[in-house]
């Protein structure tokens, strides 16, 4: 006698699917977590607001470590060209005899910014999607020659001399010195100030604050 097939049992079939469920969102979820920690996505990003400008997550010590991890936001660029010289001389004698004199044609740069792994959690304050910071003071970051722009134009020596190894790497020297002083008389501390300010303004609103002042 062929054998009456078992109706199916819909109380074992609702467990097998919630189990099926649950195995599904437990993979979804594992692969997230390991993509995140393999691209080092951030947190702070992946909690980024959504839909109708919701805040996740934003609170003062994940602000504070993500404004950190700027660093040294660089935000202005000086550039010059110059030409600087340089001589050594006698006291006692006539430069045509004892002298050794340099003109070098100079391209610079200077770099200012903020560092903002300086900021400390006293700096941000946080109430609801208002945000307030106290950022550190602009610097100049970096101030260099560019070696690819910049040439010996003239090198005069007297009858008597011979060129000097170290005059160039004076006059270099003093190249800087007054590449970074023209920058700083062009206003590029208050220049990296106001862009640094504006450029994390743009990022805090971004991230769903309504209101971002500067102390």
């Amino acid at each position: 006698m062929d054998s009456v097939p078992e109706p199916p049992n819909p109380a074992r079939a609702s467990l097998w699917t919630r189990g099926l469920l649950a195995g599904i969102l437990g993979t979804v979820f594992a692969v997230a977590v390991l993509f995140l920690l393999i691209s080092g996505t951030s947190l702070f990003h992946f909690l980024s607001p959504v839909g109708r400008g919701m805040l996740f997550r934003l609170d003062q010590p994940t602000v504070v470590k993500q404004i950190q991890q700027l660093q040294r936001l660089e935000t202005v660029s000086f550039t010059m060209d110059k030409i600087i010289s340089g001589e050594h001389d006698s006291p006692y004698l006539p430069k045509f005899l004892v002298s050794d004199r340099l003109l070098l044609v100079v391209h610079g740069e200077v770099i200012a910014g903020v560092d903002l792994s300086q900021l400390k959690p006293d700096d941000v304050s946080i109430s609801g999607k208002a945000i307030t910071l106290r950022i550190p003071k602009s610097e100049i970051l970096v101030t260099r020659i560019d070696n690819s722009k910049t040439r010996v134009y003239s090198r005069d020596t007297g009858l008597f001399s011979s060129p000097d190894p170290n005059l160039e790497s004076e006059v270099r020297q003093e190249a800087e010195r007054q590449l970074q002083e023209a920058a700083l008389q062009g206003n590029i501390l208050k220049t990296a100030q106001d862009n640094a300010q504006a450029t994390l303004s743009a990022l805090l609103k971004s991230l769903g604050f309504a209101s971002v002042e500067f102390a």
